[in-house]
């Protein structure tokens, strides 16, 4: 099904329209007159750095040029375009061995030189005549003034006059010819059954190499391969495993390269590029997409889904964001297949990490839901000027799952599986929740904008993940997490987050500017073993309230605290004793002895969400209270004078 999908898209968006022919970059121009005499050496180049300071960055416009054959190591030359060393018999980097030149030179100039005796078509006779003329004296070429600029992958084609050589109708004619299937004369040959198409295949040919593949060779990396014998069976050798017709195959690659590579030009007119259709994940990893419906309307959303998905800044992601869904799902009147396919690059071939079939209305719906899911308050301070975003870029949430600065976050399946959750609305991989508490108990208490951003993104996949997981639960285990900090929560695991978040805060509020507070010193024990851990913290928090009671500008908020610390150990199902009052004050032997993995998430977010809701302005707080008009007393509405906060991790 997937090649059959990638064909499908070859034919609707015209990539197979001429099937001798692709679009390649050119770099430069062989003027010639029609009797083989050289006229000129020019550039066909474009600089896609004009109009800025960058450094120049040179390369060829696209033109569409006989279909080139796979060329790995070995010398093979390609029909009339074709590199300097094989054009020329010339390295202006003077880097090949002559040997080497020679031989290149003389299989691109046989090539010609055949092609114009079979054909007699007067363009490829004039360029069989230079070539020759050029074996005898290459000063024309090595002494132009633009031969020095010549790169070693720099394409070579030839025109006569204005026209391009190989556009002539006789020369198109040759190639379409050279390339034609010859099927055996034996009778008895039974041939193949193409897996696309159906059609019978009497040879089945090699799967062209996709370039552009993350992680895969420059050369280009195979979707279609059986070079070892565990990839064979019933007796059948190479690619008569798995029987694909040329015409196939070539759709099928033409589309991939189609989708892998972020400008490739409409083949209607090579001067326009077709719409993105890949998100990157990872650096080893990326994902493809499209639809089978082309009309416009299906068009738009997919427009949106690399900005969306793949977008490496705030600004962008939210853009797309509001500009499309405006956090709901637009209503489509058009219907639509939907495929992605994700891949990787490993070892000579194409790794399919996952494959999506869908409608693109789900899709839209799931996208809604799945940015719905990922909301969470925000604890890092905006730029100046600007609000919290309500999206956070999928580069930077995995990326908060690694220490920082690896390369890789998290495997290509936990990634393939974090885009397949957003695409069909199914749960997150379990593995996001495990790394991200391994990092969150690892990155307690940093202060920098950069650990703030990353706690943010960390607490997003967890309310993701947990939320997901829930509703797809038959019996769920614990409640669902709201964007915002929510004192009616009954979790063990969020209420114990909570009272981290207030002892963190009293502690401040007592000792200032301290090295090590509660949260960088018991965080990762405290969300595992929190029994064990608040014993000691409830006995210091003490200690801290006395400290600051007889302050005249603390002591209000400071029994503000206070207050909210004993509503949040109500919740738990003490068992008291005489003697446990004297051991540390509030009934303690209710929290829990440990959490497991869902409750310590509902931890990390208890604590994050009670830490920004802590640190709320007058306003913010008074809106709070609009939408959760029935909380606990603790946290009613008495205003409290709490001192300046303090200083943000603001971005100027």
């Amino acid at each position: 099904m997937i090649l059959q999908a990638l064909a499908q898209l070859a034919e609707q968006e015209g990539l197979v329209a001429r099937p001798d022919y692709e679009p390649k970059r050119v770099s430069w121009v062989v003027v010639l007159t029609e009797d083989g005499s050289f006229v000129n050496l020019v550039s066909h180049r474009i600089n896609l750095a004009e109009g800025t300071k960058k450094k120049p960055v040179y390369v060829g416009k696209w033109v569409q040029v006989p279909k080139q054959p796979t060329r790995t190591s070995g010398a093979k030359a390609f029909f009339l375009i074709d590199k300097s060393e094989y054009v020329f018999g010339l390295d202006p980097q003077s880097k090949q061995k002559q040997k080497k030149l020679e031989e290149r030179f003389g299989l691109f100039r046989a090539q010609v030189n055949e092609a114009a005796k079979s054909s007699s078509a007067m363009p490829l006779q004039a360029v069989a005549k230079f070539l020759n003329r050029l074996a005898d004296d290459p000063s024309p070429i090595k002494t132009h003034a633009n031969f020095d600029s010549i790169e070693s992958n720099d394409l070579i084609g030839f025109k006569i006059g204005t026209q391009w050589v190989q556009e002539a109708p006789r020369v198109i004619a040759y190639f379409a010819d050279s390339r034609k299937v010859v099927e055996p004369e034996a009778s008895d040959a039974i041939p193949f059954q193409c897996l696309v198409s159906g059609e019978a295949v009497h040879e089945v040919p090699l799967f062209p190499l996709i370039k552009r593949v993350p992680g895969g060779t420059s050369s280009g990396v195979a979707l279609v391969s059986h070079n070892a014998s565990a990839f064979l069976s019933h007796g059948l050798s190479g690619n008569d495993n798995a029987p694909i017709s040329r015409t196939a195959a070539e759709a099928s690659a033409a589309a991939l390269t189609r989708l892998l590579d972020p400008n490739f030009p409409d083949p209607k007119n090579l001067d326009d590029v077709l719409p993105l259709r890949q998100i990157k994940i990872g650096a080893n990893t990326i994902v493809v997409f499209w639809a089978k419906n082309s009309a416009q309307e299906i068009a738009s959303v997919l427009d949106m889904l690399n900005p969306l998905l793949g977008g490496e800044s705030e600004e962008t992601v939210q853009e797309a964001y509001r500009s499309v869904w405006h956090g709901k799902p637009v209503p489509l009147n058009e219907s639509s297949e939907f495929y992605a396919l994700t891949l990787s690059g490993t070892q000579g071939r194409v790794v399919i990490r996952d494959w999506i079939e869908t409608s693109v209305e789900v899709v839209n719906e799931n996208l809604a839901m799945h940015f719905d899911d990922l909301k969470v308050c925000r604890n890092t301070k905006p730029k100046k000027g600007s609000k919290p975003s309500e999206t956070i870029p999928m580069s930077w949430l995995l990326k908060s799952l690694a220490a920082e600065g690896r390369s890789e976050p998290v495997p290509p399946s936990v990634e393939s599986g974090f885009v397949r959750a957003a695409f069909q609305g199914s749960e997150y991989p379990f593995q996001l929740l495990q790394r991200a508490l391994v990092r969150a108990k690892a990155e307690a208490g940093g202060d920098d904008w950069s650990d703030s951003m990353r706690r943010d993104a960390r607490a997003a996949i967890l309310r993701a993940v947990l939320n997901r997981k829930r509703r797809n639960d038959p019996i769920p285990k614990y409640p669902e997490v709201d964007f915002e900090m929510n004192p009616n929560v009954q979790s063990d695991g969020y209420s114990c987050g909570m009272l981290m978040a207030v002892l963190e805060r009293l502690q401040t509020l007592a000792l200032d500017d301290i090295n090590a507070s509660v949260v960088d010193r018991f965080f990762s024990a405290a969300s595992a073993s929190p029994r064990s851990v608040f014993v000691r913290l409830l006995k210091n928090s003490q200690h801290h309230y006395r400290k600051v009671r007889d302050d005249d500008e603390k002591r209000g908020f400071a029994r503000y605290l206070e207050r909210i610390k004993d509503e949040i150990l109500t919740r738990f199902d003490p068992q008291p004793s005489p003697s446990a009052r004297s051991v540390y004050p509030g009934s303690a032997s209710g929290i829990p002895l440990h959490l497991n993995l869902e409750q310590q998430a509902l931890f990390v977010l208890g604590y994050h969400q009670m830490r920004h809701w802590l640190r709320m302005s007058k306003d913010e707080k008074q809106a709070w209270h609009d939408e959760h008009p029935n909380v606990p007393p603790a946290f009613g509405r008495k205003k409290v004078e709490q001192p300046e906060p303090e200083p943000a991790n603001t971005i100027s």
